[in-house]
């Protein structure tokens, strides 16, 4: 049986007087007529890639402007993926992610919106217009205390903008300064009912016949009253960011301020 081994390469029976001939042949110098003309590689490639931004730059711009006509249209969705198409083609184009946390915020896709307006003024910190539309997709979110500082931020980058200020961050400072509100009126109403529940009047014995039953039972009752009263009420922070307290009917109706639209989200050019 004839034993394995590795294939011959091709040139390898070739005479050694042939080899010595191509040698020589190799050594021989060109003449000057057939000089290759060198290429300069790095600046070809250089060029090319200069030429492949530029298309991608001109396809992404027709995409976002498309977008737009469609967010326009109320399409949303289909806004958002153009704008998405866009994106993978300029990676760095802060106002693709703007564009795409307002239309986010006004589907009430409240985690996606923040996350594109964090994208947009990570891109371009000096933009005050990220920092208003994160500071609107951060409201949307709930978190109040974040929005005011995105608020503080744009207006400190551009004062001029009345709506910031007068708008923006007049809103959210209301809002900050009802949920403080709220949150002193849950603390009262605790405070309240651990009194009821460990009123000091119920550790004591007291003899049926003299008037400090009767006064203990009013102590009682003036904590269940009050109790009963912090339950009724809700807290409203006024235009002039005046907190009063609002006494709520039978079927929990309150009475509170609902923002506009307009509030959240501005339809804004580009």
């Amino acid at each position: 049986m004839a034993s394995f081994g590795w294939k011959r390469k091709v040139g390898e029976k070739v005479s050694k007087s042939a080899l010595q001939q191509f040698e020589a042949e190799a050594e021989k110098p060109e003449d000057g007529g057939g000089q290759v003309e060198e290429v300069d590689w790095l600046q070809s490639i250089k060029r090319r890639r200069e030429i492949l931004q530029e298309d991608c730059t001109a396809k992404s711009k027709r995409l976002k402007a498309e977008g737009e006509q469609l967010a326009e249209q109320g399409r949303h969705w289909e806004a958002i993926k153009k704008w998405d198409e866009a994106v993978q083609l300029t990676p760095d184009n802060p106002d693709l992610y703007e564009m795409k946390s307002q239309v986010f915020t006004i589907l009430q896709e409240v985690f996606p919106a923040v996350k594109a307006a964090e994208t947009a003024v990570k891109l371009r910190p000096l933009w005050w217009v990220g920092w208003q539309t994160l500071g609107r997709a951060q409201l949307n979110l709930g978190e109040v205390d974040l929005a005011v500082r995105s608020f503080q931020v744009a207006v400190h980058l551009c004062p001029s903008e009345r709506s910031l200020w007068q708008e923006d961050l007049a809103w959210a400072r209301r809002l900050q300064k009802q949920h403080a509100a709220a949150a002193e009126k849950t603390r009262q109403e605790e405070e309240a009912k651990r009194q009821i529940l460990n009123a000091p009047e119920l550790q004591r014995d007291y003899d049926f016949e003299s008037d400090e039953v009767l006064a203990a039972c009013e102590a009682v009752a003036d904590r269940q009253t009050r109790y009963e009263q912090l339950r009724k009420t809700t807290v409203v922070v006024d235009a002039e960011g005046h907190v009063r307290n609002v006494v709520t009917g039978e079927g929990g109706s309150q009475e509170t301020t609902t923002p506009a639209k307009e509030q959240y989200v501005k339809a804004r050019g580009h």
